[in-house]
């Protein structure tokens, strides 16, 4: 809406601004400042994209983890998770985590923990050739720690985008933290053992737990030929 003035200006009253509006950075993976090629090992924190980690946990899989020109239409990068050493016996503490940790600074949108508390809406565009149920998760990470996870379905080796709708969390001390301390975790699961892949996914906000993080999970790591490729990736209010 535009007002013209007595002084011959106009003022624009912007209602609907949508700048600013995905709380993650480098969501389409195009920034490698470390470089554009890493393989893992156990038990460790990899950082490969900028603000993108992948976490290996009490396994014996690994993987190479590159920056990919292979994307969908309107994206120039993705990450590709390659796996290179399989894995088909999975002990119960094994866990492989693709993530991003996300600052208070940038949380505060969303009123975790209290009445004013917001939705979580996450989109992003994934492309694999070991096909079943993955699953997402919302990991609070400031006062007391809270999670929610989701389920989606990749049904084909196609790209596709996914779009999932998280609730708000209006509990009374899981606020996040004002400041540039890490508030939330953004979880996409690879592969979860039963003591995270058991029990009833947990779909509503609760205190933190292993039990419900990754229920129905696959395990991305069951054989070499895997490969899984994501970009596009948004968190925005509402």
């Amino acid at each position: 809406i535009t007002v013209n003035n007595t002084d011959g200006t106009c003022t624009a009253n912007i209602t609907n601004n949508l700048s600013n509006r995905n709380k993650l950075i480098n969501g389409a993976m195009q920034i490698a400042q470390r470089g554009t090629s890493f393989t893992t090992g156990d038990n460790a924190e990899h950082y490969v994209m900028d603000r993108w980690a992948l976490y290996v946990q009490n396994s014996n899989s690994r993987f190479t983890v590159t920056q990919s020109e292979d994307a969908p239409d309107g994206f120039g990068r993705a990450t590709k998770i390659d796996c290179t050493t399989a894995d088909t016996s999975l002990a119960s503490n094994e866990e492989v985590q693709f993530y991003q940790k996300v600052e208070g600074f940038n949380t505060q949108a969303f009123a975790k923990g209290t009445s004013a508390a917001k939705q979580y809406t996450l989109s992003f565009y994934v492309k694999t050739n070991k096909t079943g149920t993955y699953i997402v998760r919302l990991l609070g990470r400031d006062n007391t720690t809270s999670h929610v996870a989701a389920s989606y379905t990749v049904s084909d080796t196609n790209w596709n985008r996914y779009t999932i709708t998280f609730p708000a969390d209006t509990t009374n001390g899981r606020s996040d933290n004002d400041d540039n301390g890490e508030s939330l975790r953004v979880v996409w699961w690879l592969v979860a053992g039963s003591a995270v892949n058991s029990g009833s996914l947990q779909t509503t906000w609760a205190n933190s737990s292993d039990t419900g993080a990754a229920t129905g999970q696959v395990n991305f790591a069951d054989s070499t030929s895997n490969d899984f490729f994501i970009t596009g990736c948004q968190l925005e209010v509402g």
